[in-house]
């Protein structure tokens, strides 16, 4: 039976009920009470107890780049040229690894059959903007590059993400439409994206406490990543509020209702269909952010990610 939440007014699904049982019951607090040392641990810790398992994969390869590392998750046991899902990690550019969605990340590489490149971009606050952004870009076109050590021979790309993942798909979704010589983008999937950093939606009202991420989180997370006097309106920081280019890929959208970020998320869907752009949009009420690595026990989380696989594979045969 689903309840309504103290806190936010919300329903909270059956499924779902569980693991924030378990975070109210350690104390509730959220992410940006502890230091950054300590939350980076707990985020391990958690994505490690509810994330999805290890699919056994044909093979798993990191690789170093220009101070960041990738892995490639490849399910195939023949090689030849293929499409290609590539990665961001979430974590609000404070915390999350290549072991945080290994598990997610090895999903969608056994249910496409497609290598997965998760990009374990630098994080603030050692790497403060623009870093993710730049680890993130260099990434997409070491993928690109035939003659690369990575041995794939890639022929398009989709780019996929949650939260600040999802930030980072959009904005290179966006930047890759308008250059001169695009690269073979196919597809965008951004889970409950983190897009709008001036904080300006009427969600950050609604959810601010009972929940890991919660609106002041948001903003904690924001200050480590930002430089003092830098646009938070700017396009590679909060793509909902940029003119959308046509020509973007096709998209697929998911918000989650016991969210700061819900409403930025629909907003960016709406955006990305007026620009021209095919959208997916789906919205779960009774979920909270963090869905997807608690996918493990959340048996929502799991169906959704096999969704995503679905919508992938439809737009890479």
């Amino acid at each position: 039976m689903t309840k309504t939440d103290r806190f936010s007014g919300r329903p909270i699904a059956p499924d779902a009920a569980e693991v924030l049982q378990k975070f109210r019951a350690s104390g509730g607090r959220p992410f940006h009470s502890y230091s950054v040392k300590h939350v980076r641990e707990l985020y391990e810790n958690g994505c490690a107890a509810n994330g999805l398992s290890g699919d056994p994969l044909a093979s798993v390869t990191d690789f170093s780049l220009d101070g960041f590392k990738v892995r490639v998750y490849d399910p195939r046991t023949v090689g030849g040229p293929t499409p290609a899902v590539l990665f961001f990690h979430g974590g609000g550019w404070v915390m999350g690894s290549l072991s945080t969605h290994d598990g997610l990340c090895r999903r969608l590489a056994s249910l496409t059959n497609l290598p997965v490149i998760a990009v374990d971009y630098r994080l603030a606050p050692e790497h403060p903007y623009p870093a993710a952004i730049d680890d993130s870009r260099m990434a997409m076109h070491w993928l690109f590059d035939a003659g690369n050590e990575h041995g794939l021979d890639v022929t398009e790309a989709v780019l996929v993400g949650d939260s600040a993942g999802g930030q980072l798909a959009a904005v290179l979704a966006n930047e890759n439409a308008t250059t001169t010589d695009p690269l073979p983008v196919v597809a965008q999937v951004l889970m409950y994206p983190m897009v709008d950093l001036t904080m300006s939606s009427p969600s950050y009202k609604r959810v601010t406490e009972g929940f890991p991420l919660v609106a002041d989180t948001i903003g904690w997370f924001a200050d480590h990543y930002l430089p003092e006097g830098v646009d938070r309106a700017a396009p590679d920081i909060s793509p909902s509020l940029t003119q959308l280019p046509a020509g973007l890929p096709p998209a697929y959208v998911i918000t989650v209702d016991n969210d700061p970020l819900v409403d930025e998320g629909a907003d960016y869907a709406a955006a990305l269909a007026c620009a021209g752009t095919e959208v997916q949009y789906q919205h779960l009420p009774g979920y909270a952010h963090g869905l997807f690595t608690s996918a493990g026990r959340i048996p929502r989380g799991e169906q959704i990610v096999d969704q995503v696989a679905a919508f992938i594979r439809d737009r890479t045969i």
